[in-house]
């Protein structure tokens, strides 16, 4: 099969190059830079020159594939909202291509919005469009276009991790140096669940081989690990103490970063796993900032 995919060049995308790559697929990969597309060649893949502010450069791409993987997104945080808008129009883009046809099109949300209520386990079930993060928006707009006939499949992704990032866990990393304390909110008992970047690629590839239109799949391993288990072991890394702050704290202390601090995100996937066959294999997140080298990320 060939696959377009967005944000090839990234932490998980390019991970996906590789899954891809060893199952047999073809990947046309997205690239803005000629490094990026020296890189994506060198891995064996196809480069497209283009951007997900440029519809036509995703139409284009989606034009010669039989599929689209999109995991493009701009993760400057504090501009969040905006770029959840950003996602929506280039899942827009991809989907104008799309639609009508009966080639996959998987597109990259968070497992918060599986969430029914505040700490009810997320299920792919289940679409919370009321839930407060703002990148529910993407889920609406895939919807729409499963409506008009889109094959629109979703990966809802937790905390993807390795030994150098970790999803969110990064800039609280970045924080947690720059305020010289390691913190948590209330009795940290909040938690947020975890996926091994390889893992995660795994379960890309399996959703655009085994999956159907409308279905919706957690890439999660660790269903939830406590906001007070990751400040203590990041804590270690850095040198710093490990100390609760009240939630009123939290928006003066963490940024924007503050939003997501106090939440209970803990999510399911045994739907996932028993409809994909997916089998998660890698190291848990603890284990991986424990392995982390914290003087590289400084």
């Amino acid at each position: 099969m060939r696959v377009f995919l967005t944000g090839a060049t990234g932490f998980i995308g390019s991970r996906i190059v590789t899954e891809l790559l060893s199952a047999g697929h073809q990947v046309i990969g997205l690239t803005r830079s000629e490094a990026g597309a020296r890189a994506l060649a060198e891995a064996g893949a196809e480069p497209h020159r283009g951007d997900i502010e440029n519809p036509g450069s995703l139409q284009a791409g989606a034009a010669t594939a039989d599929s689209v993987i999109h995991t493009a997104f701009d993760h400057d945080f504090t501009n969040f909202v905006a770029n959840c808008e950003k996602d929506k129009r280039a899942i827009e883009a991809l989907g104008a291509e799309l639609k009508g046809s009966r080639r996959p099109f998987l597109i990259t949300s968070g497992t918060g919005v599986g969430a029914a209520a505040p700490g009810q386990p997320a299920l792919e079930s289940v679409f919370n469009a009321a839930h407060q993060n703002p990148r529910v928006i993407s889920e609406v707009t895939g919807a729409r276009l499963l409506d008009d006939g889109a094959d629109v499949r979703i990966v809802r992704l937790p905390q993807v991790h390795d030994t150098v990032k970790q999803g969110l866990v990064t800039p609280y990393i970045a924080i947690s140096r720059e305020k010289g304390v390691a913190a948590y909110i209330g009795e940290g008992l909040n938690r947020w669940p975890a996926a091994h970047v390889r893992d995660v690629a795994a379960l890309y590839r399996l959703a655009l081989e085994r999956g159907q239109a409308g279905e919706r799949y957690h890439a999660v391993d660790e269903e939830g690990v406590t906001a007070q288990a990751i400040a203590t072991v990041i804590g270690a890394g850095l040198g710093v103490d490990v100390i609760s702050l009240p939630p009123e704290q939290a928006q003066q202390h963490f940024g924007w970063l503050g939003m997501f601090m106090g939440m209970d995100l803990v999510a399911s996937s045994a739907w996932t796993r028993s409809r994909l066959g997916w089998q998660p294999t890698g190291p848990g997140i603890i284990s991986d900032l424990k392995r982390m080298d914290y003087n590289l990320s400084q």
